[in-house]
């Protein structure tokens, strides 16, 4: 007869998981969830690129829509506008981006930290602070150091046009087209092991050599990766080309898709249509995103790891230059220029009667739509980050910590936004409000923008909460376990207080995503429900750049200043080393 187990054993393996039963239906709940809040848009996006009837009346199908869309103006070369920005940016920031972290991380340039850190503030500034600032500096009637250009005799007349390809090109660059990369490759040139660099220079190879022959070869995982994470994001950026292409008639994939949808009528289902080609093209990247990513075989740091700074010796000081231009281009001159702006008559024009004015931040204080803006904002991206940082703590924790089968689906499913430009995504939620009578009462409310934003990061918030739970020992959790707690009370009681201070991480970047990216609201937002950022666009559309200077403004204190303050407060929450 076999032996029976102690009853103790049997009511701790029925408490936690919690209950075999509990725990299946958990992994389906999130699996559902997940699969309706990410791919059902996704499928709506596909079904109605064939729907040749308009929202509002019964769904017809056929190809109409498809050959509406492709005949329509522009279309193709919209895509290939895209692979063009796409191919360029990453040619100028992929190279720039490996020699700022290499001088970073590896030599002794002077104030590194500091001059990190101006990475991270440039990366932190929402896109329209800095598209906006360089705005102003190079429009080519108004731009100021265009209006400085002029007044030089021998340059006959030199003119930097923002509103060109090139222009676009280099305020994605001011922009996260190089912050971006520097703050992925820097701690990874950090941890990198010396060794092999100290035999390429002991065989007589000079500093750059050894940079170009040892270390960047070294790196080539990580590279891959960035560079992989930068090309499937090519169809992602949004703003920067509404502002800098459209004026002049240059269409992106992103804001043709908009420009289809804002019609009148609206062109849903052509934009349908082009959705779902980008989605073909996106659906074949996404394993290979995945596996690079999930990579954590980077021989760069080995047992006999070895760390060692390089001396640059005369070329420390022009090194150290050359960074400090860097940060001083891409977070300095913007938010001058966007401050500047605010306070001139007509920016860029010193030789007026009245150079300076309070007018434009007495309109703006007293616009009631600043005020509307300001409190949309704060609703969505506060509840866009504590949702966030909840549930994306919840699944990472079930990916690591439980043996449930389904893991490897809702991994996936994850994985997916990462690849999802927010366009589109925008595009899937509109069709999916619309078209199912349950969640149509809720379009045009702040729910449907929260809903948006949330969607937006799940990729980094789950891999950043999954990172720390691998980090994590298990035997907190054991004791809770074995002293009777089951899953939720071991998870609220235990395992969030261990994570206080990443999830605070989680919920500042989903806040500053939420605050700061239009692409995936533009479509769902209305009047009522307009946040700051598309305030902003809608009032450079129409002309009142100084106003909209101010409204920036207003975006970027918000997002710095909510990075600050929960820097601090994240230091607090949690355990920490006294």
């Amino acid at each position: 007869m076999a032996k029976s187990q102690p009853a103790e054993y049997t009511n701790i393996a029925r408490s936690w998981l919690p209950r075999l039963d509990g725990g299946f239906l958990m992994m389906a709940l999130l699996i559902g969830a997940m699969g309706f809040y990410v791919i059902y848009p996704l499928i709506l996006i596909i079904i109605n690129s064939f729907n040749v009837s308009t929202i509002a009346e019964p769904p017809a199908y056929g190809l109409q829509a498809w050959r509406d869309a492709f005949s329509e103006r522009g279309i193709w070369q919209s895509l290939w506008n895209s692979v063009k920005i796409g191919i360029a940016l990453q040619v100028v920031a992929l190279p720039t981006g490996i020699f700022i972290s290499w001088l970073l991380a590896r030599t002794n340039i002077f104030f590194s930290s500091a001059l990190e850190f101006g990475f991270w503030i440039s990366f932190i500034l929402p896109n329209l602070v800095t598209t906006f600032g360089w705005m102003l500096l190079l429009d080519p009637s108004t731009g100021l150091i265009n209006n400085w250009l002029r007044a030089i005799p021998f340059l006959n007349n030199l003119n930097f046009d923002i509103y060109s390809f090139w222009g676009i090109i280099w305020a994605h660059l001011m922009a996260n087209g190089i912050s971006t990369k520097v703050m992925l490759m820097t701690p990874a040139f950090r941890r990198m092991d010396a060794s092999m660099e100290e035999a390429s220079r002991m065989s007589g190879a000079s500093s750059l050599t050894t940079m170009m022959r040892i270390t960047v070869p070294a790196m080539t995982p990580v590279i891959v990766v960035v560079f992989l994470l930068s090309i499937i994001r090519i169809f992602s950026s949004f703003e920067t080309e509404l502002l800098l292409g459209v004026p002049w008639g240059f269409y992106v994939y992103s804001t043709k898709i908009v420009d289809l949808a804002r019609q009148e009528p609206p062109l849903v289902n052509q934009a349908a249509a082009l959705g779902s080609i980008i989605l073909i093209f996106l659906v074949a990247f996404i394993p290979l995103q995945r596996r690079l990513i999930a990579r954590r075989q980077f021989t760069t740091v080995s047992g006999q790891f070895k760390p060692k700074i390089i001396d640059l010796g005369p070329w420390r000081y022009p090194a150290t230059i050359f960074i400090g231009l860097m940060v001083i281009l891409l977070c300095v001159v913007p938010i001058l220029s966007v401050f500047g702006g605010s306070f001139m008559t007509r920016f860029g024009f010193f030789n007026l009667p009245k150079t300076w004015t309070v007018e434009y931040w007495q309109m703006a204080l007293s616009d009631p739509r600043i005020l509307t803006g300001l409190k949309n904002t704060l609703i969505v991206a506060c509840a866009a980050g504590i949702i966030g940082a909840f549930f994306f703590s919840l699944i990472g924790y079930v990916l690591v910590r439980t043996r449930l089968p389904g893991r490897s689906i809702l991994d996936s499913i994850c994985w997916l936004p990462s690849a999802i430009p927010g366009v589109l995504a925008g595009l899937g939620l509109l069709w999916m409000f619309l078209g199912t009578p349950f969640f149509r009462p809720f379009y045009g409310t702040l729910f449907l923008l929260v809903i948006a934003q949330v969607l937006g990061g799940i990729t980094l918030a789950t891999q950043v909460m999954k990172a720390n739970f691998i980090q994590l020992g298990k035997e907190l959790e054991e004791a809770s376990r074995m002293s009777g707690a089951g899953f939720w009370k071991t998870y609220m009681t235990i395992v969030l207080p261990l994570v206080a201070q990443t999830m605070a991480l989680v919920a500042v970047l989903k806040f500053m995503f939420a605050a700061q990216h239009n692409s995936s609201i533009i479509l769902l937002a209305t009047s009522e429900t307009r946040t700051l950022s598309l305030l902003a666009l809608d009032q450079v559309a129409a002309g009142y750049r100084e106003v909209a200077s101010i409204t920036v403004i207003f975006i970027m204190l918000l997002t710095l200043g909510v990075a600050l303050i929960a820097r601090s407060f994240g230091l607090k929450v949690g355990l920490r080393a006294d």
